[in-house]
């Protein structure tokens, strides 16, 4: 059995002022607090398709308009003032608002269509497209600045020091525990953080690197757990989500975390056990699902004694630990590593590619490196700032190193064959130069030898040279 509701007073009224639009205004409908259609104009049924006698009324909405959103309005109380609402083929733009009675509450919603095409609103469907071309470039740009930039081929080097870290790296990325990253500034930290982030399984979720010590101390909450709504004097009325919330799905990478305030450092913990932060100003929890991966180049350990760093906090980010190795402790790689750095570093138009010598290589690896990496990209792009021509040779090299650069003495070449092989070959020597001296006399050699006659002469035997 269908009902039919009394069309409101306010909605008479507003209907007839769009009366007369003319044939700019193509009908109305409204439907009561549980979105079943209680009132709909005659042209609006014609626009639809729909005769006279079909039994509309008390219907859901959404039987009949599969694409009305007026339920929306009914259940949220707020007006959708201009759409474009799809009807079969066709596309129609309308407004909808909510109908309260006296007290203020819902008791339906009523919508109204202007034009049966949306080419009267060319000019704000323009602006609309252009608005959203605009916004997709944002979110490409921010997209693509929350992913990984770099992955484990990136960390360059062949020695046996290296294969073993890319081994741990890999078996580390497969798991979803917190990683700790420990080394000396400049060997790539944040490189092997990317990689793990690459290879886990949280690769299509967002890349997030916050430098703790590149922040303010007041800044650091704030920017870790976003601001609330006028949490502060000066505070954007519109809420800001921080690192973790951005983070949300994929991976906080917290570079530098052995600067971190101790004040701040209980909150970071409580996230992490939990999974869940309140912004700052605000009393609302919310919930977050982020891989933690750390790196310092400080030494923890001793922070732990002095109590400038919490325990409970490095044993929770410290699950998995992976040491980088210094430069210096890998110094067969220091050529591949420098080729690959002059890739990135920028040449003359007329020139192909840089090209660094042999001996230039060997010069790099008499340094120590005490900035490792980071060091060695500065020594480069300073040589071929100085370079004529895109040779780099042991000249360059030697200019760009610290002028105080002390450089250990070059190594011994290479001993060829076994000890036996050396002093046999020794031994020969020695009888031919014992018998060069005494023109050729057996006797007198095994005498400078101070050998027997007997042993002179098996040892000559030995050597072929009787």
């Amino acid at each position: 059995m269908q009902h039919k509701l009394a069309l409101p007073k306010s909605v008479a009224t507003v209907l007839d002022a769009f009366n007369s639009l003319g044939e700019s205004f193509k009908g109305a409908i409204t439907v009561d607090a549980e979105a079943r259609i209680s009132w709909i104009d005659d042209r609006y049924r014609e626009l639809l398709g729909l005769s006279v006698e079909a039994e509309i009324v008390g219907q859901p909405v959404e039987q009949v308009i599969p694409h009305s959103l007026l339920r929306r309005v009914v259940e949220t109380g707020r007006p959708i003032l201009i759409d474009i609402m799809a009807f079969d083929d066709k596309q129609f733009v309308v407004c909808r608002l909510p109908l309260r009675n006296e007290d203020g509450e819902i008791q339906g919603a009523v919508g109204f269509v202007f034009y049966e095409e949306i080419d009267y609103l060319a000019p704000i469907l323009e602006k609309f497209e252009a608005m959203q071309r605009q916004l997709s470039r944002a979110q490409a740009a921010l997209t693509r600045e929350r992913q990984t930039k770099y992955s484990l081929s990136s960390f360059v080097g062949t020695s046996e020091t290296v294969r073993e870290l890319k081994t741990v790296v890999r078996r580390y990325a497969l798991r979803d525990g917190a990683a700790l990253i420990l080394g000396e500034t400049g060997t790539g930290k944040e490189l092997l953080a990317h990689a793990i982030h690459q290879q886990s399984d949280r690769a299509d979720g967002p890349f997030v690197a916050v430098n703790v010590a590149a922040i303010p101390e007041a800044l650091l909450e704030a920017e870790f757990f976003g601001v609330a709504p006028g949490a502060f004097t000066g505070a954007d009325r519109k809420p800001r989500k921080g690192k973790f919330e951005l983070a949300h799905g994929g991976t906080l990478f917290l570079d530098e975390i052995g600067d971190m305030p101790a004040a701040l450092q209980a909150k970071l913990l409580r996230a992490l056990q939990e999974g869940e932060f309140e912004p700052l100003g605000s009393n609302t929890v919310k919930n977050v699902d982020v891989r933690i991966i750390a790196a310092t180049s400080q030494p923890l350990e001793q922070k732990l004694e002095d109590k400038s760093f919490r325990a409970d906090l490095y044993y929770r980010i410290a699950v998995l630990a992976i040491h980088v190795p210094p430069l210096r402790d890998r110094l067969d790689d220091i050529g591949l590593i420098a080729e690959a750095l002059l890739d990135t570093i920028p040449r003359p138009r007329d020139q192909r590619g840089w090209l660094l010598t042999p001996e230039a290589i060997a010069q790099l690896t008499r340094y120590r490196w005490p900035g490792n990496v980071r060091e060695l990209r500065n020594v480069l792009e300073r040589a071929a700032a100085m370079a004529p021509s895109e040779v780099i040779d042991l000249g360059l090299v030697t200019k760009a190193l610290p002028a105080n650069a002390a450089l250990v003495a070059a190594p011994a070449p290479p001993i060829a064959g076994s000890l036996s092989d050396r002093l046999a070959a020794a031994e020969k020597v020695a009888l031919l130069d014992a018998l060069d001296a005494e023109h050729g006399s057996k006797s007198a050699a095994a005498q400078r030898l101070g050998v027997s006659r007997s042993q002179f002469y098996e040892k000559l035997k030995r050597h072929s040279l009787d």
